[in-house]
């Protein structure tokens, strides 16, 4: 029989994990449009879209020099992270890290339509967007 190399963790504090995908699952759509957008914005920058969940849940731009960082800091245990956000594709692809309790979570899908149909699909601003997105994400956060 194996041991377990690192400690079991407290159920509760992989909760916030259990109600981000519950989230994802319930807003692809927007969350597409809403990455879409942002890339836009941002000038189609290595930038990944975060989800920060403390101490209010808000979205936030994560560089990827920041990532890479990160990784160096816990001895390459974030290898695999990096390699998805290098050949992330926008265009067909949503990715989000979310982020809590020290922790990060990431979180990749494909959705039809693709997310730049998405975004003219939904309609809105990406400000309202945004509001509306964390708003609803604290709901489901249970805050």
């Amino acid at each position: 029989m194996f041991e377990s190399i690192q400690p079991q963790s407290n159920p509760a504090d992989n909760e916030w994990r259990e109600h981000l995908a519950d989230f994802v699952k319930a807003n692809q759509k927007e969350l597409a449009a809403l990455a879409w957008g942002l890339w836009q914005e941002w000038g189609k920058s290595d930038d990944t879209l975060g989800i920060d969940l403390e101490p209010r849940p808000h979205f936030v731009s994560c560089p990827k020099e920041a990532i890479a960082t990160l990784n160096q800091n816990v001895n390459n245990k974030l290898q695999e992270v990096l390699g998805i956000v290098d050949h992330h594709n926008p265009e067909t692809e949503v990715l989000l890290l979310g982020i809590a309790k020290g922790q990060i979570k990431l979180i990749q899908f494909k959705i039809e339509p693709p997310p730049p149909i998405c975004f003219q699909e939904v309609g809105e601003d990406l400000e309202t967007l945004l509001h509306r997105l964390e708003e609803c994400l604290c709901q489901q956060m249970k805050l």
